[in-house]
C-alpha cells in the first residue's frame, strides 16, 4: 500500500516552495472571510500562518499572545475585528502584498 501524505504537510510544503500559491492561499482566506465564510477563512489562514511565519513571530509582530492567536484560528475562536485586521495587515506586509476590496 503506498503512504500518502497529510493533506495539510502538502499545503504547508507547497507554501514553503511556491511564492504564488502562497499568495493565493493568502488571497483566498481573507477572500473567504470577506465573503462571510469566517470558519474556510480561519482554516485558511491558520494553515498560511503555519507555513509562513508561525504563531511565535506573529504574536511578537502583533502584540498578541501566541495561544491566543492559535484559539482565535481555531475551530471555536471568534476574533475581534481589532486582533483580526492586524493579522492581515501583517501578513501582506510580510508577504509583499496589497489586497483591496472591489465592488
Amino acid at each position: 500500500m503506498a503512504k500518502t501524505k497529510n493533506f495539510k504537510d502538502l499545503v504547508q510544503g507547497r507554501v514553503k516552495t511556491d511564492k504564488k500559491f502562497a499568495e493565493a492561499l493568502l488571497r483566498e482566506g481573507i477572500d473567504a472571510l470577506l465573503s462571510g465564510d469566517v470558519d474556510t477563512g480561519k482554516t485558511i489562514l491558520r494553515d498560511y500562518i503555519k507555513a509562513t511565519v508561525g504563531f511565535e513571530e506573529l504574536g511578537e509582530a502583533t502584540g498578541a499572545p501566541p495561544k491566543s492567536l492559535i484559539r482565535m484560528f481555531g475551530p471555536r475562536g471568534n476574533p475581534q475585528a481589532k486582533n483580526l485586521f492586524s493579522v492581515i495587515g501583517y501578513l501582506q506586509k510580510r508577504a509583499g502584498l496589497s489586497l483591496h476590496v472591489a465592488g
